[in-house]
């Protein structure tokens, strides 16, 4: 079973303890430890020693969405501790002031395509510019994400075709018209089976869907049903 599970900051925004503690006993080897808001990110970094991540094959740690130009210095200080444990960082283009600053995190940089609220990171060619400036950073493709900027699927069928040799992880939701992350609806796991076939089999998959402690393994299903290209074979022929 390939690696998958939650985003804690989208079980239990801002509370990391709380998620990790909903995900204890779930299914899922995946998680991504999420300092969403710049407050956020030094009392999680802090921490990271005192936490059990034993259960999890695979960690990553998701950078503050925004943040104020000042405090990107100090947020990259934070974010090195995390490259020494080798695990991916999730950044939001429209968060790096100085794009060639985060060059520091090397390949630990993960760069993810942006909702329609964002200035920039939405399409194949705004992620070409970026990958550009940092060769060395490897890519989040937000499904959800893309299917909002996009319904048809076409873009995100081009951001695959473009950098899917480049893919660190996914992160999967359904992104509503106010950019928030709901649970997968049928609409939205159909659309993503349309590209399914163009995704890596091995992508560990993150979860951003809010959902109740009790309806996790249910989520975690609904995603493998969505990103798996068996299935994609039976749209297609619908």
């Amino acid at each position: 079973m390939r690696n998958i599970g939650f985003s804690t900051g989208a079980l239990a925004r801002g509370d990391f303890r709380a998620a990790l503690g909903m995900l204890a006993g779930k299914n899922g080897s995946a998680v991504e430890l999420s300092a969403l808001r710049q407050e956020e990110l030094a009392p999680l970094v802090d921490q990271l020693d005192r936490l059990d991540l034993r259960k999890f094959e695979y960690i990553s740690f998701h950078a503050p969405s925004a943040m104020e130009p000042a405090f990107e210095g100090v947020a990259l200080r934070f974010l090195e501790q995390v490259a020494r444990r080798g695990w991916p960082i999730i950044v939001h283009p429209d968060a790096m002031y100085t794009r060639q600053a985060w060059a520091r995190l090397g390949d630990r940089l993960c760069i993810e395509n942006m909702d329609k609220r964002k200035p920039i990171g939405q399409t194949a060619s705004d992620l070409a510019d970026i990958f550009k400036d940092l060769p060395h950073a490897s890519f989040c493709f937000d499904i959800g994400h893309a299917r909002q900027v996009d319904p048809t699927m076409s873009e995100a069928s081009k951001i695959l075709q473009c950098f899917r040799d480049r893919i660190q992880q996914l992160h999967v939701s359904e992104v509503n018209t106010q950019s928030k992350h709901d649970c997968l609806s049928l609409e939205s796991i159909i659309a993503f089976q349309k590209v399914s076939h163009l995704i890596p089999v091995d992508a560990p998959i993150i979860l951003e869907s809010r959902v109740e402690e009790s309806e996790i393994n249910e989520e975690i299903q609904s995603a493998l049903a969505a990103l798996n290209p068996a299935n994609q074979l039976a749209v297609a022929g619908d």
